[in-house]
């Protein structure tokens, strides 16, 4: 590859794939991004001023913006990352995840099919469509087992639905016209740069504002966690090496129930950000749990590791402590945000 567009490079993990793919593989990148809410330009500080990398402000839904960026950009490979992806801002508000995350695709679908019917033969064959997906299509497991790529889908939020209509139209449009896809399924991700309306960010800065630590339920709800890092070599990854219309599953093999996370949290920070009276676990606090949450999230990325030789640099307890470090270091980054478009309050009640 040598000319990549991803769509939300400006989000937390289209950040860490645009960084990814200008600073270590020299790739040149167009970011085509709407700029809501989630989108923080100032992610990509370390290359905006690189020539390999471009930014064109649009929305993924609208087809005349988006066919002239192909026309013009040309680009080998499309990494389609856009989407709405907060499940408790989808239960509050599911419109708009059915726009972006449903015709978004479909839009980018259709623009990148006939950009590449436009294609001589040779390079039609090298062109790949990344659509980048999520575990939460798979639904819920019990204590056991884990979500492999035949897993059936099984989606219980509306993000989720949204997401996995999306994944059916992607494997339609490699059936129907052999358009060359590739698609990914990533377990939770955290790092650098993650939007402070979910659990790991969100946990940290109120902590360091010593406001409540808001758990769902018991806290007992397991996620697999992935460091964003890690993620992104596992999408350029597929898309570089990838079998045309395969699936790929992405996870961290780092199962932790959301209270240990938040403990975990609490423990680093004592040491690293000692409180001035007491310990960061005094600010647990339980809250009603959000309708519809599933159990428990568990990804099989044998396939991945074994076919394509990916494997996660980062553990949990390595990723972790790297990420709290960096949101102490980087207030210039997160402050703003928390001081403006989001203050950390409670979302996903579905009343």
């Amino acid at each position: 590859m040598k000319k990549v567009i991803v769509t939300g490079g400006a989000g937390f993990i289209g950040s860490a794939v645009c960084r990814h793919l200008v600073n270590d593989k020299k790739c040149t990148v167009l970011n085509l991004d709407k700029l809501t809410y989630a989108g923080v330009p100032e992610s990509l500080k370390e290359v905006e001023n690189s020539e390999l990398y471009h930014f064109a402000q649009a929305d993924v839904c609208d087809k005349d913006a988006v066919s002239a960026l192909f026309a013009e950009f040309q680009p080998d490979a499309v990494m389609h990352l856009a989407a709405e992806s907060h499940v408790d801002r989808s239960i509050d508000g599911p419109a708009a995840f059915m726009e972006t995350n449903i015709m978004g695709t479909y839009t980018m679908l259709e623009c990148a099919r006939e950009y590449w019917n436009t294609l001589s033969n040779d390079r039609k064959k090298e062109f790949r469509f990344h659509h980048i997906s999520t575990d939460e299509v798979y639904g819920s497991l019990d204590a056991e087992g884990l979500f492999e790529e035949t897993t059936s889908y099984d989606p219980r939020s509306p993000y989720s639905a949204s997401k996995a209509s999306s994944d059916h139209l992607v494997k339609a449009w490699f059936h129907t016209y052999g358009f060359p896809v590739v698609i990914t399924n990533c377990s939770n991700n955290y790092g650098p740069y993650h939007f402070p309306e979910k659990l790991i960010p969100l946990v940290i800065l109120n902590a360091l504002d010593e406001k409540p630590l808001p758990i769902y339920g018991k806290g007992d709800n397991i996620r697999d966690w992935l460091y964003v890092e890690d993620h992104a070599r596992a999408l350029v990854t597929v898309v570089e090496s990838g079998r045309m219309g395969e699936t790929y599953n992405v996870g961290g093999r780092n199962e932790r129930t959301n209270l240990e996370v938040v403990e975990t949290i609490c423990d680093i920070l004592d040491e690293l950000r000692p409180r001035g009276a007491g310990i960061y676990k005094d600010l647990i606090t339980f809250v009603t749990d959000r309708p519809g949450h599933d159990a428990r999230y568990a990804i099989d990325a044998t396939k991945l590791e074994n076919e394509l030789g990916w494997k996660a640099q980062e553990n949990f307890d390595t990723g972790i402590r790297r990420t709290i470090q960096w949101y102490l270091n980087n207030d210039w980054w997160w402050r703003p945000i928390r001081e403006g478009r989001y203050s950390g309050e409670r979302l996903g009640k579905g009343a």
